[in-house]
């Protein structure tokens, strides 16, 4: 598969010749690839000067400037359109960095998936960070290069035509609805209405469709100060895979054992979890839920049922290993205990082992007084 790569800019000049530079740092096995530059009304001739002097040796270039400011949902809408005139894109956001593989991966990853209904698009992005807990995260080893999240990628995405138009229909007869689902996290159904990713991901949950994504990142986010951010921020900033791979051996959805849901949660264990406590917060544990056990962390006013160690990483490794400790509780939520009390906190120490007193004045002098 020969994806079309669409790259998605506004009005930073310099994130936009970042990524292009790496675009064209990067390894292709062959030409005839058509590069597309859609920029969004800015007024910044700047940003267009950049587009039109980039050299692009491997097809076709097309630089779009938009005759009207659309803003990024419609923007990212339109270009998403690309994927029915090219039969698949690679859609990459100007703060983006690629890796020298990212094209191959897109590629060999689409291909891989064209057929298979319940994948609904690839990532290129892998990610490392719990945005919504703002915790470390990283998906069990299952031995395929890649594994499944029931969440789109907007750092780094790929489509092929079906997989674009299925998204495309549903988001249209959607578009404008209340997203909040018990499958869907708070925080992604209240972003704002400038948002195509809330509409991707509750399509994903809403379907039973998963996202594939690398198990090693073939882009990275730089977070560059625009239009949705005030200020530049590394809390995205995942390694990225740095040589060219050649091959891969991805998993089906049915193969894999690497399959998370909207909450960072892993799916294959033999109950819910909820580790990071986020489906507690968020009222998606019992209810209409047909299995009345789930795993969590916290201490909970329910029946603990077992009880397992916080040593393996990642988190939920010590499930599936069953380790000895009381540390991580299965819960029996159909049987609550009186009196019980909910104690939080536990994750922190886990995730940050080297963390102690002296560090947290630091870290608290540097944010204040840097």
């Amino acid at each position: 598969m020969k994806p079309a790569i669409v790259v998605i800019g506004y009005d930073r000049a310099d994130s936009l010749k970042r990524l292009l530079g790496s675009i064209a740092a990067a390894e292709y096995a062959e030409d005839d690839i058509t590069l597309i530059i859609s920029l969004d009304r800015s007024g910044k001739t700047e940003v267009e000067k950049t587009a039109e002097k980039f050299i692009w040796k491997h097809g076709e270039k097309k630089v779009i400037v938009r005759k009207e400011r659309m803003g990024l949902k419609r923007h990212i809408l339109t270009c998403g359109n690309y994927a029915d005139e090219y039969g698949s894109i690679i859609m990459l956001e100007d703060d983006l960095y690629v890796s020298p593989d990212f094209y191959n991966f897109a590629s060999k990853a689409l291909s891989h998936t064209v057929s298979d209904p319940r994948v609904g698009g690839v990532s290129l992005y892998n990610h490392r960070f719990n945005v919504f807990a703002r915790l470390p995260f990283e998906a069990v080893d299952d031995g395929y290069d890649n594994w499944y999240f029931q969440f789109a990628s907007s750092w780094g995405q790929a489509w092929t035509a079906s997989q674009w138009d299925g998204f495309r229909e549903w988001q249209e007869a959607h578009d404008g609805e209340d997203l909040h689902d018990a499958g869907m996290p708070s925080n992604v159904a209240e972003w704002g209405d400038s948002s195509w990713l809330k509409y991707a991901i509750r399509y994903l949950v809403d379907t039973d469709r998963y996202f594939l994504y690398p198990r090693v990142s073939e882009t990275t986010n730089f977070a560059d100060a625009g239009e949705h951010a005030s200020a530049s921020v590394t809390d995205l900033q995942v390694p990225m895979r740095s040589v060219h791979r050649g091959e891969y051996i991805f998993s089906t959805v049915e193969q894999s054992r690497a399959r998370y849901d909207a909450f960072f949660e892993n799916m294959d264990l033999p109950h819910p979890s909820d580790l990071y406590g986020l489906k507690m917060r968020d009222g998606a544990i019992g209810g209409n839920t047909q299995d009345k056990f789930f795993y969590s962390v916290d201490t909970l006013p329910y029946e603990k049922v077992d009880s397992y160690g916080l040593d393996l990483r990642p988190i939920d490794a010590n499930i599936l290993y069953r380790t000895a400790g009381h540390r991580i509780f299965l819960y029996d939520i159909s049987r609550p205990v009186k009196n019980g009390k909910v104690r939080k906190g536990a994750l922190e120490r886990y995730f940050y082992p080297g963390m102690n007193r002296k560090k947290i004045m630091n870290m608290i002098y540097s944010a204040f007084y840097r």
